[in-house]
């Protein structure tokens, strides 16, 4: 009852019962991939909605003569993009995920040593206020 998350009035919310069992590690771990997810997913609406007002100027390939703002958004852009802007992609979330957003055991799920106000490794330093990180963590649960 005392684990982030909790909060009125629902208190400790678990309907598929996933933590029956007890185990502080796994219960961790997923804790920890719920607010990266979380993260991830507000990040990405983020993402879809500021596409429809700004596009990077210049070639998104010059090779193909394709520009940034001829591809369209959301799902129409899957087969217009390049397979090496995918992978270049891929390896870039890649580095965030297993480098810049690397979990560590001793710190509560959720709080890097490096991470900013937006969970951002490294943007606006590290948050100092326990309190305000807590509620900040609480309401990324509650919302994210």
């Amino acid at each position: 009852e005392n684990e982030l998350g909790v909060q009125a009035p629902v208190g400790y919310f678990d309907p598929l019962g996933l933590s029956k069992d007890g185990d502080a590690d796994v219960f961790k771990r997923r804790r920890e991939a719920e607010l990266k997810n979380g993260r991830v997913a507000m990040f990405a609406c983020m993402g879809y909605i500021a596409a429809e007002w700004f596009r990077f100027p210049g070639f998104l390939s010059p090779s193909q003569n394709l520009k940034f703002e001829d591809v369209h958004n959301g799902l129409a852009a899957i087969g217009e993009v390049p397979f090496l802007g995918w992978a270049q992609w891929l390896v870039f979330c890649g580095l965030v995920d297993f480098g810049l957003y690397r979990a560590d055991p001793s710190r509560d799920p959720g709080d890097y040593e490096n991470g900013g106000i937006l969970g951002v490794p490294n943007a606006s330093g590290p948050m100092a206020d326990a309190e305000g990180r807590k509620r900040k963590l609480n309401s990324e649960l509650a919302n994210g």
